[in-house]
């Protein structure tokens, strides 16, 4: 049954869903790499599309921007139609020197300054964990796809910051959470692994850095694009 935010009928999504937050990537995953992909909800601009992958069947549908809606997207999908797997793929903003512009990273923990955990279990400090079967694959499957490819891509695994704050500079926490491992900031990640513990999905991110916060770097448009394919080849692949 379609829900507030999606109009999908039962069965019209996979149970393996790959998540990128735009609608447009979605779109382009929809027709880069599914086959017989549909249309199956529009709701809101926020577009989902089912195909195959390999003979699996796959969505890829958009979550939109930041935790809040993030939440939404992952709760109803997996309680009003079933979705087993959720792998989120997008851009992240590096934090650490030990990670440059353009690397991709496997996040297998996400800390966060977000609200929306302090209210979920009030008094604990709850932990973001990836699923570990789809992280240990991804970090597989990232091996085995640079061995493929003619200009090899960095693949990290490790934690990283999901934020509520877009534009608001920190530099004091940033540099803690470097001290501490985290390698990158971005937005959703967090919140994504916070519903696939209360609602039993596994659940996944992978995310191309853009950007880095300490020397100021970004990508060009080309490389925007050649190093998104690669985080979406690998989310295909687990």
């Amino acid at each position: 049954m379609p829900t507030p935010h999606i109009r999908a009928a039962r069965g019209e999504i996979a149970p393996i869903v790959v998540m990128p937050g735009d609608p447009r990537r979605a779109a382009r995953i929809a027709s880069d790499y599914l086959e017989d992909a549909v249309l199956v909800t529009d709701v809101r601009g926020i577009l989902g599309f089912t195909g195959t992958w390999q003979g699996r069947r796959v969505t890829a549908m958009a979550s939109g921007m930041g935790g809040p809606s993030m939440t939404i997207y992952a709760t109803e999908l997996a309680r009003e139609y079933g979705v087993e797997q959720i792998v989120r793929v997008g851009t992240a903003g590096a934090m650490s020197a030990g990670v440059a512009v353009s690397d991709v990273i496997i996040a297998t923990g996400a800390h966060t300054d977000s609200g929306m955990t302090a209210s979920r279990i009030p008094g604990v400090h709850f932990s973001h964990l990836a699923d570990f079967g789809l992280a240990r694959a991804a970090v597989d499957a990232a091996a085995t796809l640079g061995e493929d490819l003619e200009t090899p891509v960095r693949v990290h695994a490790g934690a990283v910051f999901t934020s509520d704050h877009f534009y608001l500079e920190r530099p004091a926490l940033t540099a803690a959470l470097t001290a501490h491992g985290t390698l990158a900031v971005e937005m959703e990640a967090a919140a994504l692994y916070a519903v696939g513990a209360a609602e039993g999905v596994r659940t996944l991110a992978i995310v191309t850095v853009s950007d880095h916060l300490v020397t100021g770097e970004s990508m060009t448009a080309e490389e925007r694009e050649t190093r998104f394919d690669t985080a979406v080849r690998i989310a295909l692949s687990v």
